[in-house]
């Protein structure tokens, strides 16, 4: 059955009247098709995916097919082939010629003959199978050329003293040519750009003499040269020059066509394009001539004031030259790419985000625009990618995930993998793939205690590591969310209007990154206001409003200059449509070019202005009903309980998540129309009746619900906000530990940490806790197994809140140490009770498993009156294990292959705590 969207009237209609819930009863058990096939059987296409990386590419079928199994076992629902550079020097003189390490160049015909497998077996499996189009990043290799790599502007700058009549003679390094020279008064880095003079070169090269020190500019057309990053063996050269259409159509010819000819008569999903990291690349040799027939004037006589900036006449060129480069990507790498992919049956999935120049509305060329990044409360590519395909109309955004998750490799865990998946949630990523998957040798071809290969710097989700039982747990979680946050319509009340303009005129040789811009142009406090204000949010660009219109709520101008005067008249047509708009600091005063005109001026006078950020949250809250109010709380709460909804014709979704490393208890009022209400918990999809006025919202630290809103009645009251718990039974002493790996057995009058006795110090693996406990009858009300204990970790650069009760001035974001990102990665700052999963039996019953707070189970089902057994299966990290053995030694594959990785935090990997360091308790909830 296909996901339900409600761009098909017929399936909207019935998700909505799927998300009518009988009160106190199990999502499973509703008896509508649509939440049994979400909820229960996992929607296929909303399983997490992984970056499956192939590292040399070093690959044998065996393990490629083993692999393939257990990403199937795990519940991951496709893998994503990546060639990255070699982990190892090829094996010689084995013992087992059928397990012989070889590095397959790039593109070989062993290589690819490995793709067609791995596709195949994959495809036999029922799961998708994606393929980077290049090794390593960005697209590049040996077919490019000096020619068609990557091209910047360069500014050679030669002093000419005071009465010098003669410019001296030079040779120019290969791929690079003169664009034009001028002659401008001043020395070296301090030069008049206003009085720059075109100069013609002739033989003799003689100026006219001056009184004063000038300078010769030289602008040359010249080459990156940078080489493709992490490249596999054969797949070494130039990025190629994304402006340039003959490159990318050579890299698609050279590398595409052998890929996908790999695939036979079954093309890959989608073909990927990584974030563009083409660093520098602000030129292309038929820049002049296109800029010269889009912006109608020449260039080259301005480089002088492209070079030097800081005019508005500067400004000018600078926008104009942006928007070219701009138009340039778009048409020769996104568009020629896109149109490829849907000539050879498939689909391009971009990161279309960095350097060269794309902006917000490039998304809209691309099949499957993706992004990356937890940063929730700043500017985030994710978002950026989720925002254009709520702009776009396009239903799923996947999003490259864990990038950077709690380094070093090997340390990630199920918790910190919920933390930075639920902030992923709330900025609308519905599709995640997983950073990464590492292909390895088997375990029994790797030295005791070795977790395997691994990239430089990523989260390890493959069965190397000892908590990966719980992964189908993990992977269910995250499927459930995903396909809930498919249903229907994005529903975000607010949209910021990005300053492409302004950050075009920002751009300068070397920083030309629209991107990079306007993470500097929309402000951290900005983001942050709107979201403790109670709204979630999308961007939108100028470009967008003109072809799409507005369809939010209120519109925020973050004090843009810039704007057409296209979008003006759109904007001034949502005014009287109703719409309410603000603009930060001022309303905009030009139109791209910089000009100001009369009608301008008469409709920018229309937007209110808000002065300053402090007071955006008063004048919002008059003008919108924020979408999800916490009310008698503190602010810091405010800042740290994420949201996102969906809204279908007859009902709201709201996924709600506590961001931080506190329980939050609160009370909120969601901005639905509709009356009835149903609270979920998305790991036992469990169901009970809750409120749209007025709701008590208790979380643990980085748990999770759902609220389910309609029309239709319910026959139960709500329940109490926090029910009496019972004690059964004090489980915290007296257990046998079976430490699996080493067959040693531990009795354990106390819970201790594994690493206090050097026994089991760089244990990494699963130990099974045993013991029996009386009960003198079945119990008849919901009882938990619980662990108690966990304390949150104080984040670096932060201080513990002083008191519960802080109250800052409304509408004020400053930094609060609740929220949990640092970084250009995540992790969840919190010493849970369990280190880092487990698994409960009870009397041989496989009961659930425990890998984020609450550490709670019910288990009434599987209790007995008399004697009961109980078992946890306990999996730390393979970071203790690894943290035994020597430093691997890469100076012989260096020596080989060069310097292609560095292995990074290599001096954190030491033993960190494990197993159960909590109290265990059998509790009740009275009737």
């Amino acid at each position: 059955m296909p996901l339900l969207s409600s761009r098909f009237p017929q399936a909207a209609l019935l998700a909505a009247a799927a998300f009518t819930i009988t009160p106190s009863v199990a999502i499973a058990q509703v008896k509508h098709a649509t939440i049994k096939y979400d909820f229960k059987n996992l929607a296929a296409d909303a399983r997490p995916m992984v970056r499956w990386w192939w590292f040399g590419p070093a690959v044998e079928k065996p393990e490629i097919l083993r692999e393939l199994q257990q990403m199937k076992a795990d519940g991951i629902g496709g893998a994503e082939l990546a060639f990255v550079y070699p982990e190892e020097l090829d094996s010689t003189g084995s013992a087992d010629p059928a397990h012989t390490l070889k590095n397959l160049p790039f593109l070989s015909p062993e290589m690819l003959a490995a793709v067609t497998y791995a596709q195949a077996e994959g495809r036999k499996l029922g799961l998708r199978i994606d393929v980077t189009l290049c090794s390593g990043w960005p697209y590049g290799g040996p077919a490019i050329t000096l020619e068609q790599a990557a091209t910047r502007l360069r500014t050679m700058e030669i002093a000419i003293p005071a009465g010098t009549t003669g410019i001296p003679k030079f040779k120019l390094p290969e791929g690079e040519a003169i664009l034009s020279i001028s002659i401008v008064n001043g020395e070296p880095k301090h030069w008049d750009a206003a009085s720059a003079v075109p100069f013609q070169p002739t033989a003799a090269n003689t100026i006219p003499p001056a009184s004063i020190p000038r300078t010769a500019l030289f602008f040359l057309s010249s080459k990156t040269k940078q080489q493709v990053k992490r490249a596999a063996l054969g797949a070494e050269g130039y990025v190629l020059d994304p402006f340039s259409h003959d490159a990318v159509a050579n890299h698609l010819k050279s590398v595409g066509e052998p890929l996908l000819k790999a695939f036979g008569t079954t093309p890959p999903y989608a073909i990927f394009s990584d974030s563009l990291e083409a660093y520098g690349a602000d030129w292309t040799p038929t820049l002049p001539a296109e800029f010269l027939k889009r912006r109608g004037y020449d260039l080259l006589p301005h480089l002088p004031e492209l070079v030097a900036g800081g005019t508005p006449a500067a400004e000018q060129v600078r926008h104009d030259w942006g928007q070219t480069l701009t138009e340039l990507v778009n048409q020769n790498y996104l568009t020629q790419i896109n149109n490829w992919s849907i000539a050879h049956h498939t689909k391009f999935r971009s990161q279309t985000y960095g350097e060269p120049a794309v902006t917000f509305s490039s998304q809209k060329l691309v099949a499957l625009p993706e992004g990356e990044g937890p940063q929730w409360r700043q500017f985030s590519t994710l978002r950026w990618a989720s925002s254009g395909n709520h702009v776009f109309n396009k239903n799923v955004t996947s999003g490259e995930t864990f990038t950077w998750l709690h380094s070093p490799v090997f340390r990630a865990t199920p918790l910190d993998m919920k933390a930075e998946a639920d902030v992923d949630f709330i900025m609308g990523e519905n599709q995640l793939i997983f950073h990464g998957w590492p292909y390895s040798p088997p375990a029994s071809e790797l030295p005791p205690g070795d977790p395997g290969w691994s990239l430089y710097a990523a989260a390890v989700f493959n069965d190397h590591n000892p908590w990966h039982p719980v992964m189908p747990e993990v992977n269910a979680y995250i499927t459930r969310i995903s396909a809930l946050l498919r249903q229907g319509h994005p529903a975000n009340q607010v949209a910021i209007l990005l300053p492409t303009d302004d950050a075009w005129a920002h751009f300068a040789p070397g920083k030309a990154t629209a991107t990079g811009e306007l993470a500097r142009l929309v402000s951290p406090e900005l983001i942050a206001t709107i979201l403790s204000a109670g709204y979630n949010f999308d961007f939108i660009d100028a470009e967008a409003i003109n072809s799409e219109d507005i369809h939010y709520q209120a519109l925020i101008l973050p004090q843009i200059d810039r704007i057409p005067l296209q979008t003006l008249l759109k904007i001034s047509d949502f005014i009287d449509d109703g719409g309410k708009v603000l603009a930060l600091g001022h309303a905009p005063t030009s139109d791209p070019q910089g000009k100001v005109s009369t009608e301008l001026a008469d409709l920018a006078a229309q937007i209110t202005v808000v002065p300053a950020t402090e007071q955006l949250t008063v004048k919002l809250n008059s003008l919108v009903t924020p979408d999800l109010q916490l009310t008698q709380t503190e602010s810091a709460t405010r800042d740290v309980v994420g949201f996102i909804r969906r809204h279908l014709p007859a009902s709201d979704i709201y996924f709600v998540a506590n961001t931080s490393n506190h329980p939050i208890d609160t009370t909120a009022t969601f901005a639905t129309s509709h009356k009835f209400a149903q609270q979920i918990d998305p790991d036992t999809t469990l169901s009970t009746p809750a409120l749209a006025t007025a709701q008590s919202i208790h979380l643990a630290p980085y748990e999770s619900r759902i609220f389910l809103f309609s029309d239709t009645p319910t026959t139960a009251k709500p329940t109490p906000t926090t029910p009496p718990i019972s004690q059964l039974a004090d489980l915290s002493n007296d257990w046998k530990i079976n430490f699996t790996s080493t067959k040693q057995e531990l009795a354990a009058p106390t819970l201790t940490d594994w690493t206090t006795s050097p026994a089991t110090r760089n244990y990494s693996g699963e130990a099974v806790y045993t013991r029996d406990f009386p009960l003198t009858a079945t119990p008849t009300t919901p009882t938990y197994l619980e662990i108690e204990g966990g304390t949150p970790l104080v984040r670096p650069g932060s201080e513990p809140l002083a008191e519960t009760n802080t109250v800052r001035p409304a509408g004020a974001a400053l930094p609060n140490p609740l929220v949990t990102r640092t970084g250009p990665g995540m992790r969840a700052w919190y010493n849970p009770p369990v280190r880092e999963a487990a698994i409960v039996f009870i009397n041989g019953q496989r009961a659930g498993a425990l890998w984020h707070p609450p550490y709670r189970l019910d288990v009434a089902k599987f209790l007995k009156p008399g004697q009961n057994t109980i078992e946890i299966h306990v999996y730390n990290t393979a970071l203790n294990a690894w943290a035994a053995l020597p430093p691997h030694d890469y100076k012989p594959l260096i020596a080989k292959y060069g310097d292609r990785f560095q292995m990074q935090d290599l001096n954190k990997v030491e033993p960190v705590p494990s197993g159960i360091l909590g109290k265990i308790h059998l509790v009740t909830q009275p009737k």
